[in-house]
């Protein structure tokens, strides 16, 4: 009788361990370990993401070789309406909340945070070290277009300031407002301090007290009508993981 016991006992553990054994490589999702992903993902992107999300998308086809991901960067505004007329897209990353409600109302989340500088020439030539500086008579100041998320962060900034802005110049997205002060068509602009990084080649940024009060939170979502959602998902999923998050640090990127 003991030793049926004893054979009973051995049988049951090791059908315990194989059960949890099978169990294992579902914890492997697809983005990582380049099974499933397959075809083309389309992910429409807001501008200031343009560096680090291509950089992301080399990555995702590296550890996925089934997968294309194509992008379309622009002012989230614009890339919102985009979507609402039917442009086939299968991710969506917004540098704004109010953008991305415009879209969805679920589903999305908050990945990372930036903040405005004031972008100026290399060796900052009118010595601008405050917001206050950008609005006097002599110096051509650029701005977002205030739909656009990075024009909403000015308009907040200056605000809390309370000062005025007399921009020469309102552009679509955050990309050609700082290639104005690239050409040297203008002084100084207030862009992300992420795109003043990936530009530290041609203009210097200058901090100032007020962004603190423009703060900008950036959705992502894989969109309800994609294309390819499961693609769509395992790129967000990339997005989220560890070594995106890595990439996004690295450029100036702040955690939710």
């Amino acid at each position: 009788m003991k030793r049926l016991v004893a054979l009973l006992v051995a049988s049951i553990a090791l059908a315990g361990c194989g059960s949890t054994g099978q169990q294992q490589p579902a914890a492997t999702g697809p983005a990582t370990s380049g099974q499933n992903v397959t075809g083309e993902i389309t992910v429409f992107a807001a501008a200031s993401l343009t560096e680090t999300f291509t950089q992301l998308g080399k990555d995702f086809e590296a550890a996925n070789p089934g997968a294309k991901v194509k992008f379309n960067f622009g002012g989230s505004s614009a890339l919102a309406q985009q979507i609402n007329q039917g442009a086939p897209a299968d991710v969506f990353a917004s540098a704004s909340p109010t953008n991305m409600k415009q879209v969805t109302e679920t589903g999305a989340v908050t990945f990372v945070r930036n903040k405005l500088q004031i972008a100026v020439g290399k060796g900052n030539p009118l010595k601008i070290a405050t917001l206050a500086d950008v609005i006097k008579p002599e110096v051509k100041l650029a701005l977002c277009a205030e739909q656009v998320p990075c024009g909403a962060a000015a308009k907040k900034a200056f605000e809390a300031a309370k000062l005025t802005p007399k921009p020469v110049t309102l552009e679509q997205d955050v990309k050609a407002t700082l290639t104005k002060v690239k050409l040297g068509e203008v002084d100084a602009a207030l862009v992300y301090r992420t795109d003043v990084a990936a530009a530290a080649k041609d203009v210097d940024g200058v901090d100032f007290p007020e962004a603190a009060q423009a703060i900008n939170d950036y959705p992502i979502v894989t969109l309800p009508k994609a294309p390819n959602s499961a693609g769509g998902k395992a790129f967000m999923d990339f997005v989220l993981s560890d070594k995106g998050r890595q990439v996004l640090a690295k450029a100036g990127f702040d955690a939710p």
